[in-house]
């Protein structure tokens, strides 16, 4: 496992008292229940386990580690078997998201779902940078939770959890959304994480977050902890990520990510007031890539790119995964602050 890469849930005892919420995780209504046993009831069988058999070949670096050379003895392949979890999104197809992680270098993968059956499953394809794989699985009778990207994510929305921690089997656990738009984790290549407080453990990788009315609002991905264990600090990627992945896998079989061609950083005031720019936040151009469509569309070295086709663009981390999350040749329009004037520049991004 990989430390902060593995997301799992540990069972809790929770006395819940009666509260108004008016967030849109609540259930209708407003008030909290008892009892989330009606919920997990339809929801859970969309969650299932998986179980990984494996090798994996050590690279020159791993080896400059005399721990690891010890445990490979060599330059040979090792097997290994892991597990994790996974959420069935599309019951008649068979479909189902995980982690990327969950399944890497895996070289026999077997599902075990919600009735106790075990049934296997294949690779459609993946997207590392997000940690998001697609597996199918044999479709029959299957419950699915809908993958809808809408949910906006709201601090103190009621979450669960629920995933397969330790290879112990579904488990559920309640928690709150922490924070949203984590990045600069060092996690992923693109990163706009859930970050929740419901426990997640080493095993739970590829599960399920849901709010209160039973609706995906993330994929379990990673923990921050000391241990390797549940500290509180768990992370989910979001449905508009996923979605994404999701469609381009299925689409076509694998993910592009699309290219601007440039350098950026976050803008900040005391930067904003030192160039003259009229605006404080946003992602500041360091560098242009020769070559390159921002080449090409005029970008300068010092513009701020501030929303992209009307979408604000709040720093650099914004602008990256806006971008990144297209396929090359999408045609856009960049909203660009060039001293105290505002442009708007079209362009079609361009590829990996």
């Amino acid at each position: 496992m990989r430390r902060v890469r593995s997301l799992l849930i540990v069972p809790v005892l929770l006395a819940l008292a009666a509260c108004n919420t008016a967030g849109s995780g609540s259930p209708i209504g407003g008030a909290l229940p008892l009892s989330l046993n009606p919920l997990l009831v339809k929801v859970m069988p969309a969650v299932i386990n998986i179980q990984v058999r494996g090798s994996v070949r050590p690279n020159a670096e791993m080896l400059r580690d005399p721990d690891m050379r010890r445990y490979f003895g060599g330059e040979k392949e090792k097997s290994f078997r892991s597990v994790g979890s996974g959420v069935i999104v599309d019951a008649a197809k068979g479909l189902v998201v995980t982690s990327a992680h969950v399944v890497e270098d895996a070289t026999e993968i077997g599902v075990t779902l919600g009735d106790g059956s075990e049934v296997p499953a294949q690779v459609v394809g993946s997207a590392p940078d997000i940690d998001i794989a697609v597996l199918r699985i044999p479709a029959r009778g299957l419950t699915q939770l809908p993958v809808d990207d809408s949910y906006a994510p709201k601090v103190g929305d009621f979450v669960v959890a629920i995933g397969n921690p330790f290879g112990l089997g579904q488990t559920a656990s309640l928690g709150i959304i922490s924070a949203t738009g984590r990045s600069g984790l060092g996690i992923e290549g693109y990163e706009d994480f859930i970050q929740t407080d419901a426990a997640i453990n080493p095993g739970s990788s590829g599960g399920a977050l849901i709010n209160l009315e039973g609706r995906l609002v993330g994929i379990n991905t990673a923990i921050l902890s000391p241990s390797g264990a549940n500290a509180g600090i768990g992370f989910a990627i979001p449905m508009h990520m996923v979605k994404n992945s999701i469609d381009q896998i299925t689409q076509f079989g694998s993910v592009s990510r699309a290219r601007l061609g440039v350098a950026i950083e976050d803008l900040t005031a005391a930067k904003a007031a030192s160039r003259g720019i009229g605006v404080t936040r946003g992602a500041l151009v360091t560098g242009i890539v020769p070559g390159t469509v921002a080449a090409s569309a005029g970008l300068k070295v010092g513009d701020v790119v501030t929303a992209l086709d009307g979408h604000p663009i709040d720093g650099a981390t914004a602008l990256r995964n806006a971008v990144g999350l297209m396929r090359p040749q999408t045609s856009v329009t960049l909203t660009v602050v060039r001293g105290k004037d505002t442009l708007s520049v079209p362009v079609a991004l361009g590829g990996q």
